[in-house]
């Protein structure tokens, strides 16, 4: 049997790591986000688009806390439809994919105007509880047992990963990592060497270089720029 992971606390991120490999992927990442924030531009509503997106998010995401419908379900029982073999727990799982789209969309709308903050993360987790599954386990609030993930009803020693534990949840949300200033200058330096970044203008003493990604920069501007 496969032993099980435990939370990497004070891990991460790793002091090792090779970023040389990443950097071509950030590329092309860059590249294509690039695209998508330009298709996004030419459609008048963009909706149109992102809805069928964050619900096919919410149902492949949802299945990570065991729930048993498809994408067809969900939009069908949206709908007003109901198969005549729709059994409640079913409809109960869609209900827990609607409250993941709900609390998604909510925080999508709040980040527009107020920063991510752990009052944020506390009022998406009690929309994601709302009328569901776990909405007695203190919804809106961080847990205070251990929780571990692996095959329904399976020991900790037999799961798959074990999550931080409880008293130290808070200080893993607080105090998020840094990446260490040596190796974010490696990053910055592989990033220029490889085109994906331009520099607009050379740091000197205090005052700070101003760098740029071209394809994201010349997007927002709608035209090229860089």
């Amino acid at each position: 049997m496969t032993a099980s992971v435990p939370y990497h606390l004070g891990k991460f991120p790793p002091q090792q790591l090779d970023w040389q490999p990443l950097i071509p992927r950030i590329g092309q990442a860059n590249a294509a986000l690039a695209r998508y924030d330009g298709l996004l531009s030419a459609i008048p509503n963009a909706a149109v688009l992102l809805s069928p997106l964050t619900t096919q998010e919410a149902v492949l995401s949802s299945k990570i806390e065991g729930t048993h419908v498809t994408m067809g379900e969900v939009l069908e029982l949206e709908a007003g439809g109901e198969p005549a073999d729709f059994t409640q727990p079913k409809r109960d799982d869609v209900e827990e994919v609607l409250n993941y789209r709900m609390a998604l969309n909510f925080c999508a709308q709040a980040l527009t105007e107020r920063p991510l903050s752990q009052h944020l993360l506390r009022e998406a987790h009690a929309l994601l509880m709302r009328g569901v599954r776990g909405q007695d386990k203190r919804p809106g609030s961080y847990r205070v047992d251990q929780n571990w993930i692996g095959p329904k009803g399976c020991s900790v020693e037999e799961a798959s990963f074990i999550p931080i534990a409880p008293e130290h949840l808070q200080a893993g949300i607080t105090d998020a990592p840094q990446i260490p200033k040596p190796t974010a200058k490696r990053i910055l330096a592989l990033l220029r060497d490889s085109g994906v970044l331009v520099t607009l203008r050379e740091g000197k003493g205090r005052l700070p270089g101003i760098h740029a990604f071209r394809e994201l920069l010349n997007v927002a501007e709608g035209r090229t720029v860089l």
